[in-house]
């Protein structure tokens, strides 16, 4: 298994921080992760939200986290009637990067709803083995 592909404890255990922590009512982004290549890819759904005012991508200590806030007001009026529904709140998700990704290479696009964030993968350098003799006393 490839460290691309192991969790961390950090993954496992950051739910159950949030709700011990008092914080399970904050509502989390869905993702989805996978390699593109030599890039681990992070899609996250995110619609009605503008990504240069209500987004925020940040990079430290290996960790993706992505904050976004949404405000959304629906008015529906008709003869005799009027309703108003509105919808708001904040989201935050981390997700752990690979080893060695560059906090510069993080790129992000944003496009029909989808925040799509883009790590480049170093490749595995390992160093090379030397085989060890073994020697009866």
């Amino acid at each position: 298994m490839t460290d691309m592909m192991k969790r961390t404890s950090r993954e496992v255990i950051d739910p159950i921080r949030r709700f011990l922590e008092g914080d399970w009512d904050t509502s989390t982004i869905r993702v989805e992760e996978f390699i593109d290549g030599t890039t681990q890819v992070v899609r996250a759904e995110m619609p009605g939200i503008d990504p240069e005012k209500d987004v925020d991508i940040t990079v430290m200590n290996g960790v993706l986290r992505i904050k976004a806030k949404r405000e959304e007001k629906t008015e529906h009026r008709e003869k005799g009637g009027y309703r108003t529904e509105f919808r708001y709140g904040s989201f935050t998700r981390d997700i752990p990067l690979p080893v060695g990704v560059k906090d510069d290479d993080v790129t992000a696009t944003y496009s029909d709803g989808v925040l799509e964030v883009r790590a480049p993968v170093p490749e595995e350098t390992n160093p090379p083995s030397r085989k060890v003799q073994v020697h009866r006393p």
